[in-house]
């Protein structure tokens, strides 16, 4: 453990996601989000989810209080010490969500073509009569017919852990269905969706205000999930109310799309949001099942056109009771590259599934084989038409690197940025090759210590090595084939040529011994000289 201050005085190093000891560290450029809770929160098992892949943690407050998610915190960063590996944290809102409180934790049996009534009165117990509910508006929101799903944690579609209900009547504050197929609801909490239907709630809740004002500051987020997110303003009012939190005004939006009202506002919402998360929970609940594909296809699309993170979630359900997947699942995840996601979202299946650990792996390893085939030349070609002639300076650039590098068969793209924009229009292009970013930190100083600007600041004097890594370089983490390191803040990248030799010659180095970079090998740089941007390809001696 060192000061920030003492830190400075070492010679040129940088820190990365690369593991040396593992030369095969890349089983896949497309990346992996976990959800931590019950079966994934000791440092152990944190720490054998970050060497399987996993760069993003996700924390889902629409369960567990915020002490229970510190706890998982200090593990995470505790896992993150231990191995070295950079994972970033995402807090997952609880928004418009609909839920089912089931106080005694009994399970509850429901019967075919019996009838169940969903009542506001929350003070109930739960029983195979009535399921207490956490909205007082439903009875106002739907009408005979309607269809409604019930589900512990999200709805999955299995007719023993999820049902299907049909509102047959509507009765002052409650409503009366018929159940459609039988089933036996286990837990404290469920998810109650119903289906195309406008829920009056708003999508950022005074209770998910009071997390991000608390949990959300103390922790620096890196990325706020906003979930039901239906309309573009949805996200402005998310953006204002981070921007009144001086420590967050860095955090990402992700705009998650969770029904049909969203999609219907996809284009506007993907103006506003920094990324999209295609729930498809609930998503496939809300469409017909022979239009999910279409949807999933044309969203993915624009945004990899608009160069924003796109991640795709509920790939492998079934690893959350079993060590394999369907091969219908395993494919879907193939697919899922094949369409252009940056980020598979694993949630139940490491949150409570029974192989956290392997799943990721098995996820990872999908991906890398599917990346194998993935049809770079066409997609270039698409996306330089959809951005059309005359580029922007950067643009130009970008794509200028990942063209020179598919032509030279480069091992590696080396990218100098400071806020991580060029990285990011690089990776854009989709590279066949890995990109690795090498950070500029922003150094302030307040007369009395330096410190790193950006999130996860942290000016104790025996800080974790993982804090200065500042926010362009964890939300990197998220981007498909784009890898950070982080350069010494004492040399900028545009400073003189020397320098940046140095920098470079450090990058090279963390390469060769991940062994993505190997004697011979071209690499291609992306760097400022001065006002100039410059693209340079070295071919590599013994």
């Amino acid at each position: 453990m060192q000061s920030s201050h003492l830190l400075l005085e070492e010679p040129i190093r940088m820190v990365s996601i690369l593991d040396p000891s593992k030369p095969s560290f890349f089983p896949a450029m497309t990346k992996i989000v976990g959800t931590l809770g019950p079966k994934s929160r000791s440092v152990d098992v944190i720490s054998d989810c970050l060497k399987a892949g996993m760069s993003v943690a996700r924390f889902d407050f629409s369960w567990g209080d915020p002490e229970y998610h510190q706890h998982t915190l200090e593990n995470l960063k505790a896992a993150i010490k231990a191995t070295k590996k950079l994972c970033s944290v995402m807090l997952d809102t609880v928004g418009a969500e609909l839920q089912v409180v089931n106080k005694s934790e009994k399970p509850i049996s429901l019967e075919v073509d019996s009838q169940v009534v969903l009542t506001p009165h929350k003070g109930q117990e739960a029983s195979s009569q009535i399921l207490p509910i956490n909205f007082d508006g439903l009875a106002k929101s739907v009408k005979k017919g309607d269809t409604i799903f019930v589900g512990q944690y999200l709805f999955t579609g299995s007719e023993s852990t999820s049902v299907w209900l049909q509102v047959a009547e509507v009765k002052e504050q409650d409503v009366i269905c018929t159940i459609k197929n039988s089933a036996t609801l286990a837990g404290s909490l469920f998810t109650l969706h119903a289906s195309q239907v406008h829920i009056d709630l708003p999508t950022l809740s005074e209770k998910d205000k009071e997390v991000i004002r608390t949990w959300g500051v103390k922790n620096k987020i890196d990325f706020l999930s906003l979930s039901y997110t239906r309309h573009a303003e949805d996200v402005r009012q998310a953006r204002e109310f981070l921007s009144k939190l001086g420590d967050l005004s860095q955090t990402q939006i992700f705009a998650k799309i969770e029904n049909a009202e969203g999609l219907t506002h996809f284009d506007e919402i993907l103006q506003e949001a920094d990324g999209i998360i295609l729930s498809r929970g609930n998503l496939g609940i809300d469409l017909p099942p022979e239009k999910v594909f279409f949807f999933q296809k044309s969203a993915l699309r624009k945004c990899n056109m608009a160069g924003k993170p796109a991640v795709l979630t509920r790939v492998v359900d079934s690893m959350t009771d079993n060590l394999r997947p369907t091969r219908a699942e395993a494919t879907d995840v193939a697919n899922a590259v094949l369409d252009g996601s940056d980020a598979i979202l694993l949630g139940a299946e490491t949150l409570r599934g029974l192989y956290p650990v392997e799943t990721i792996t098995t996820v990872g390893r999908i991906c890398f084989e599917a990346e194998k085939v993935f049809n770079q030349d066409l997609y270039f070609k698409k996306i330089v038409r959809y951005v059309g002639e005359p580029m922007s300076h950067l643009e130009s650039i970008a794509s200028s690197a990942v063209r020179a590098a598919i032509k030279v068969k480069a091992s590696v793209i080396i990218c100098f940025t400071s806020s991580g924009r060029a990285a990011r229009l690089i990776a854009k292009y989709r590279p066949t090759m890995p990109v690795l970013s090498v950070v500029i930190p922003q150094l302030k100083t307040d007369q009395l210590q330096w410190r790193f600007s950006g999130a996860f600041e942290d000016q104790l004097p025996t800080h974790l090595w993982e804090s200065l890594f500042t926010a362009s370089a964890r939300q990197s983490l998220i981007v498909r084939g784009l890898f950070p390191m982080l350069a010494d803040p004492r040399h900028p990248a545009e400073s003189t040529s020397a320098t940046n030799e140095s920098i470079l010659k450090l990058a090279l180095d963390h390469g060769k011994a991940s062994g993505i970079i190997k004697s011979h090998d071209r690499v291609v740089v992306c760097q400022k000289v001065g006002d100039a941007s410059v693209v340079k390809i070295i071919e590599l001696e013994d």
